[in-house]
């Protein structure tokens, strides 16, 4: 039982740390969205935030290996190779509140 909370616990260890990730890259992806910048700020903005994004990944990774509730997070993540940061915002911005909550389980 110790060691299975102990796991637990990592897991939502590495949820938060790529939340911080995540966190990151939907700031860049807002300054992004900015009427004021160049397309080539936007452009690198939004490289930045997928960067940022794939520095996540080996933590959601991790913390689905330990507990596969965490399967949402990393899935999630994983999608923006493929859709629009933007699509994505909403159901991030709801996983790391979770990760980041008092009673961080899905």
């Amino acid at each position: 039982m110790t060691l299975a909370a102990c796991g637990t616990g990592g897991a939502v260890a590495d949820a938060k740390q790529a939340c911080v990730y995540v966190h990151r890259a939907l700031n860049l992806e807002n300054q992004s969205a900015s009427p004021s910048i160049t397309a080539s700020t936007r452009l690198n903005l939004e490289n930045r935030a997928i960067a940022e994004l794939v520095r996540a990944t080996p933590y959601a990774a991790r913390a689905t290996s330990i507990d596969g509730s965490w399967n949402p997070l990393m899935t999630t993540i994983g999608e923006a190779q493929r859709v629009s940061i933007v699509n994505l915002a909403a159901s991030l911005t709801r996983l790391c509140k979770v990760a980041n909550s008092s009673t961080p389980y899905l």
